[in-house]
């Protein structure tokens, strides 16, 4: 980048690229998550006012009305640390031809319910939590 001394935009980026050579770079973020094997969702049916919260195992199915629900991966932090709940979810939709139809695949986060992805007329379905373990049985294989 060139930049002339009195360009305030230039002396920003300077600045700003400066400062982040300062991050110490020892430790990622991949060292400092758990993987947990549970977790935790809220479903609303918003034609019923019926709110659920539901387990599920990672790699599992679970049904809420005519979503599918299947969790991938489900990180926490240590309790030492700012809480940054995270899951990678894809949820599909079962129509009224039994047309399995996906509809979301991405991360949810459990401080932001609404930054979530699923955007259906009768249903929504958020991340509460993760989990090591759940009252509900484990599946069996």
């Amino acid at each position: 980048m060139t930049c002339s001394k009195k360009s305030a935009v230039c002396g920003a980026a300077l600045l700003t690229a400066a400062s982040l050579s300062l991050v110490p770079l020892s430790g990622s973020y991949a060292e400092e998550r758990i993987s947990n094997p549970v977790a935790v969702f809220t479903g609303l049916d918003k034609i019923t006012a019926r709110i659920v919260t539901f387990d599920v195992y990672i790699d599992e199915t679970v049904q809420f009305g005519s979503l599918q629900v299947t969790p991938r991966a489900c990180y926490t932090r240590p309790e030492t640390e700012v809480q940054k709940t995270t899951a990678f979810v894809e949820v599909k939709e079962v129509t009224l031809s039994k047309e399995i139809k996906p509809i979301f695949g991405g991360w949810m986060f459990a401080s932001s319910p609404g930054l979530n992805a699923v955007e259906h007329p009768v249903y929504d379905v958020w991340l509460e939590d993760c989990k090591a373990e759940s009252d509900v049985p484990p599946p069996t294989n």
